[in-house]
């Protein structure tokens, strides 16, 4: 499957089926057919409008829509996303509140890169705007890097996060969601071998592998039962001549999209039949909670070929993160090196990607950290998605990551706490 010919059948159908759907819905709307009312017309156009948006939002990289910010002034303010740090396969960014003081918390969120754009945590990123200053690593689609960019792996994006946690400081605190949680780990580790001035105050890891084997998932189950041999062969394709990145070996996000839907299939089906009859009967609209879900789910992203087998083979397979044995530019990290920073794990009850027990063997590996300041918390009840962006986290979670983060900034955060990190009830 290694051809750019396979990368580009796989763009053509997507673009089949756009084209299919606009055909439909112009079709079904001729004026014509209005003298001879037919349901089934009505059924055409709205398969029609759902399947143009479904296959279009698939190449389309979705917006922040973060444009104002409501302040303690009652006035709103103008939000900036202002670049900080600019790298080839991802920036570092700023939400800049317009006339805001900055704000004492200082809050670098690290985005998965797993196949959706860091966009996924736009609900998150409003959220810690209220009481915090924003940034967030925004990584780029790997189809439009030129090939004359080089490699990205999973020790290069250990170093990316070392260099945007060397810009913004050591008054910075790390929130790390999903996949890049072991990585945060192991770039706060390296900082504090090689560079402890520049490490953040505290570390909040959130549903993470940081030991994929502590509790088995259909996830890690994959990872065990498919040879590296076989994931080459089945999931790299050769980016096509339509893209910058022409030649680049990738993981394409259409492909992840696919296994994506096929672990919910029925759920996926029904929310797309009812989506229809939804639109037929006039009761849809471009911001109803179908439309805001799937352009986001929808909007997917492809990822390096070495990035992608190198996260399998060295996270999941090797285990190198919960062994301690990962090397980064030749250097062997020591994450009982971590003496200073407070490390926060944060699980959901029912994730079905990262169970619990995978995180929080963060807190074993750090050796030499004291027990102040380590903390964890498992959310009753919520899975995935709902640790970093769903009521839990709205409601439960994110005044617990506030808390913590004000425990461990010396005096700094503008909050009222000062002590040292919380140990909450599910710890």
């Amino acid at each position: 499957m290694r051809y750019m010919a396979t990368y580009d059948l796989m763009e053509s159908f997507r673009n089949t089926n756009q084209w299919l759907g606009a055909s439909a819905s112009a079709l079904a709307s001729y004026p014509i057919f209005s003298l001879v009312p037919n349901p089934a017309l009505h059924w055409m156009a709205a398969w029609g409008d759902v399947t143009e948006r479904t296959f279009q939002r698939m190449v389309a990289r979705p917006d922040w829509g973060i444009r104002t910010h409501t302040c303690a002034d009652g006035r709103d303010h103008l939000v900036n996303i202002e670049t900080v740090v600019e790298k080839p396969f991802g920036n570092l960014i700023h939400f800049n509140v317009a006339g805001r003081e900055p704000n004492p918390r200082r809050v670098l969120l690290v985005a998965p890169m797993s196949g959706h754009y860091a966009t996924l945590l736009r609900s998150t990123v409003k959220s810690l705007m209220v009481d915090c200053e924003v940034y967030i690593t925004d990584w780029h689609n790997a189809r439009d890097i030129p090939v004359s960019e080089g490699k990205f792996d999973i020790e290069d994006y250990t170093l990316y996060l070392v260099d945007f946690m060397r810009k913004l400081g050591p008054d910075t605190h790390v929130i790390a969601v999903c996949q890049p949680a072991p990585l945060a780990l192991a770039a706060t580790a390296y900082l504090a071998e090689q560079d402890p001035e520049a490490q953040p105050r505290s570390l909040t890891l959130i549903g993470g592998p940081i030991d994929p084997d502590a509790a088995a998932t259909d996830v890690t189950d994959f990872g065990r039962r498919v040879t590296m041999g076989q994931l080459e062969e089945m999931m790299i394709q050769r980016v096509g001549f339509k893209y910058k990145g022409a030649g680049r070996m990738v993981y394409p996000g259409l492909l992840q999209l696919a296994s994506f839907m096929s672990m919910n299939a029925e759920r996926h089906s029904n929310a797309f039949r009812d989506q229809i009859m939804r639109v037929m009967q006039d009761e849809a609209g471009d911001h109803d909670p179908h439309n805001r879900f799937y352009d986001e789910y929808l909007a997917v992203m492809d990822m390096t070929s070495e990035f992608y087998l190198s996260t399998v083979e060295r996270i999941f397979k090797e285990r190198e993160i919960a062994k301690n044995e990962f090397v980064v530019d030749g250097h062997k990290v020591d994450i009982g090196k971590i003496t200073t920073v407070a490390v926060k794990t944060v699980e959901g009850e029912n994730d079905d990607i990262s169970a619990p027990g995978q995180c929080v063997a963060a807190l074993d590996l750090c050796t030499g950290l004291p027990d102040e300041k380590k903390a964890q918390h498992v959310e009753p009840g919520a899975g995935h998605y709902g640790i970093f962006a769903g009521s839990s986290w709205r409601n439960n979670i994110r005044p617990l990551v506030l808390e913590f983060i004000d425990a461990n900034s010396g005096g700094k955060s503008g909050g009222k706490s000062s002590k040292p990190a919380n140990k909450n009830a599910a710890a």
